[in-house]
């Protein structure tokens, strides 16, 4: 929940609870963004919002606001387990999970109980939390419905809904899940109901429309001034200079903290191979990596254990990680929106950044829509021979955990090493070449066990290939 590019608008000034006044003293937060200016009023009025912002405007914090103040100044009754009074749905469980984390901290010291719902990990402690009341839910579209539908809670008492990245929802596939829990809410006019997307494309527009109560549309241009602060550039590799490149500018450039983005699960795995090969410690996010060790890693690089974080778009939008420096476009985004919520990593909190592209031969072509959208021509830097630098051999990753390098095969269960060239079962060399499981020759070479022919399996393979005896073969 980091500030930035502020406005003048104190929240002070704003008709919020004492107790919430308090914990924004608390955290530091005095004046609202531009997000926060624009929606908090109407909000507070108890008037729906659509609001159109990028991820690092404020804009949880203004839903985390809202729903809070509309649930201490309910006259409803206190809440009950199972009967939840506030719905935030996110895209994603690291964003699910960033979210909470803001709750937790917005509201530590107030009577309001979180849950979080999301998929990967902890069921049965995900389940367990409806034991207790719960009056924020937060959550990913397809834990929560599972959840609903074993009747662990209901929808019948909630006050206030927010559907955040509702364009990533979209994207993802979600959508149909996300309806199906709107319209098990309350009437849209009986609850106060948010949705923020980077993007009000057509579809988006007719959901606000379907499932909220006249919401009032609120832009905020993507042009801000924390985009302005970011020094952007791109660079034109080959594909095989990509690697040598990357490792270069991080070499020269030093950066204290940078996130490397690229386009697939496989290639952030290759990155963070050579950049483990390379002597410099990373931290990855893929799909690959199961999720307590994602969560771990994250952690550590917010922290500042990790200087590199490597991530496919997962983590462009809703991590709030402080003093990013550097962000690296190792593959360019098919979308100008992405290009925009990677590079808005950096320059947060007031300060500058540096964002760097790679316009490789797979990609290039989306150059130019990403300089549509930003409507800025990115300036191109020439690849100098000290930026490629020969790479050293990656470390290899399987399964998640580091393969070491070089070592013979398994051992065999008779004699030495095993299918990499040791001995096998008999004493002999393995199946790569030598004697076989009893001296003789292997399966690559000549003779079988014991060094003796090797028999058909069965007394029909011998003749099972021969046509029919009244029938000639062709």
């Amino acid at each position: 929940m980091a500030q930035q590019h502020l406005t003048e608008q104190r929240f002070s000034s704003l008709p919020l609870d004492s107790r919430l006044l308090h914990a924004l003293d608390r955290l530091e937060f005095h004046y609202c963004t531009p997000i926060q200016a624009n929606s908090l009023p109407l909000l507070l009025d108890g008037r729906d919002v659509s609001g159109q912002a990028q991820t690092g405007t404020g804009k949880t914090l203004a839903f985390l606001l809202a729903c809070a103040q509309r649930i201490l100044n309910s006259e409803r009754p206190q809440t009950a387990p199972g009967k939840p009074r506030v719905l935030i749905l996110a895209p994603t469980r690291e964003l699910a999970i960033q979210i909470h984390k803001d709750a937790e901290k917005l509201l530590a010291e107030l009577p309001l109980k979180l849950a979080i719902c999301y998929g990967g990990k902890a069921y049965e402690q995900q389940k367990q939390q409806f034991d207790e009341p719960v009056d924020f839910l937060i959550g990913t579209p397809g834990r929560l419905i599972d959840f609903f539908k074993q009747r662990l809670y209901d929808f019948k008492s909630i006050e206030a809904m927010v559907l955040d990245e509702a364009d990533r929802m979209f994207d993802m596939g979600f959508i149909a899940d996300v309806r199906y829990m709107l319209r098990r809410l309350p009437h849209p006019e009986k609850r106060l109901n948010m949705l923020f997307s980077a993007t009000m494309a057509q579809k988006v527009m007719e959901l606000a429309y379907e499932h909220m109560n006249n919401a009032e549309l609120i832009k905020i241009d993507a042009d801000t001034p924390a985009v302005e602060r970011i020094e952007q550039s791109v660079y034109h590799p080959a594909n095989h200079e990509k690697i040598p490149l990357l490792l270069g500018l991080i070499k020269k450039l030093e950066p204290q903290r940078s996130i490397i983005f690229a386009n697939t699960k496989h290639a952030t795995i290759k990155i963070w191979e050579y950049l483990q090969g390379n002597d410099m410690s990373a931290a990855i996010i893929s799909g690959d990596i199961h999720q307590n060790k994602r969560e771990k890693l994250l952690k550590k690089f917010h922290d500042g254990e990790y200087s590199i974080l490597v991530a496919t778009d997962v983590a462009s939008r809703g991590l709030h990680i402080p003093d990013v420096t550097h962000v690296f476009n190792y593959d360019l985004p098919e979308l100008g929106e992405d290009y925009v919520h990677r590079i808005g990593r950096t320059a947060r909190a007031g300060k500058s950044g540096t964002a760097i592209s790679f316009a490789c031969e797979n990609h290039a072509m989306n150059l130019i829509d990403i300089e549509e959208y930003t409507r800025k021509t990115i300036p191109t830097e020439s690849i100098s021979n000290d930026l490629l630098i020969e790479p050293k051999p990656p470390v290899k990753m399987k399964g998640g955990r580091l393969k070491p390098r070089g070592g013979g095969g398994r051992p065999g269960r008779g004699g030495g090493p095993g299918r990499g060239g040791g001995s096998g079962r008999g004493g002999g060399p393995g199946r790569g070449g030598g004697s076989g499981r009893s001296g003789g020759s292997g399966r690559d070479g000549g003779s079988g066990r014991s060094g003796k022919p090797r028999r058909p399996r069965n007394k029909k393979s011998a003749t099972q290939n021969q046509p029919p005896p009244d029938k000639k073969a062709v």
